[in-house]
């Protein structure tokens, strides 16, 4: 397999690029870093901070569809073109993903997911994120620079990504396998949702696999045979459809990355994930061993007081 279409790289591989000047557009790196609000991290500010060098910064927030009610939703093909162009990426561009999440990778796999669902298969995500690196004695930097901006053409794969009707019909077709990403707990019903007015629960008939799951306490991805096994042991048939979902679209791609690192074709996303089935759902399409969603039907927290 070609260096350039692996799914992970590791940092010394990149490390070996940066220091052979190899940076350009060929190579861009970029960190994708993204908190949720509760954390009161500031990934734009760490990133002018602290960065690999060469790095550009990458903002789930905005390059997204800004008309949705629902947090970073997919942007269009021209929207994506329009961002990652400016970002020096062309359609010849090997692109590296990472995060400074303190799990080794978070947020990194949805880009890696956004860019092959845009037709863009030369993307890998940087094994371990920055954590990895920074640990590894690899150096970072504030410098930057912005890079020359070239074009980039989009090709969107509509099977990469489930609405909201889509997984509703799922409910009786079982045409796919469902997914979720989010903690144990929210899965449940029984930890809170770091969201306003929703309640935690899960999409009846789902699996609960938590992104963190997958990584290695280094913050690595875990072995292949590994990652195959959990599927197994999960109840996940790796040979049939899968559909992943969590919270906002976010962590429901360690899902998607995991399952392609086995071998499996290609995971779709339900993008709304829990924020927008909450929102939609009836009721009864909110499990949870809490107190789910009300039969008010005002969908808000405080009416199920």
């Amino acid at each position: 397999m070609a260096i350039h279409t692996r799914a992970l790289v590791a940092a010394k591989w990149l490390a070996d690029a940066i220091k052979a000047n190899k940076i350009g557009p060929s190579l861009r790196i970029l960190d994708t870093s993204w908190y949720l609000p509760k954390l009161k991290r500031d990934a734009k500010k760490e990133f002018k901070e602290s960065h690999i060098p060469g790095a550009s910064f990458f903002d789930i927030d905005q390059c997204c569809d800004k008309t949705s009610q629902f947090d970073h939703m997919l942007p269009t093909e021209h929207e994506f073109e329009n961002y990652v162009g400016k970002l020096g990426i062309g359609n010849e561009t090997h692109v590296v993903v990472y995060d400074a999440s303190h799990f080794g990778s978070f947020s990194a796999p949805r880009v890696w997911w956004m860019f092959r669902g845009f037709g863009h298969n030369l993307v890998s995500v940087l094994d371990g994120g920055l954590n990895n690196w920074v640990h590894e004695g690899l150096p970072v930097t504030a410098e930057y620079s912005n890079p020359e901006p070239v074009e980039f053409r989009a090709s969107f794969n509509r099977s990469c990504v489930k609405s909201y009707e889509d997984v509703l019909g799922n409910l009786d077709s079982k045409q796919f396998q469902l997914v979720d990403a989010r903690s144990e707990g929210r899965f449940r019903g029984i930890e809170p949702e770091p969201r306003d007015n929703t309640e935690p629960g899960h999409i009846p008939s789902s699996i609960s696999m938590p992104f963190y799951s997958f990584l290695a306490s280094s913050g690595l991805e875990l072995p292949t045979e590994e990652l195959v096994e959990m599927f197994r042991e999960a109840g996940v048939d790796l040979a049939h459809p899968l559909c992943a979902s969590c919270g906002s679209g976010v962590t429901a791609c360690h899902v998607a990355l995991a399952a392609h690192l086995c071998g499996h074709p290609g995971v779709s996303v339900y993008d709304g994930a829990w924020s927008e089935w909450y929102t939609r759902a009836t009721p009864e399409h909110v499990v949870s061993e809490g107190k789910g969603k009300c039969l008010t039907g005002k969908g808000d927290i405080e009416s199920c007081k």
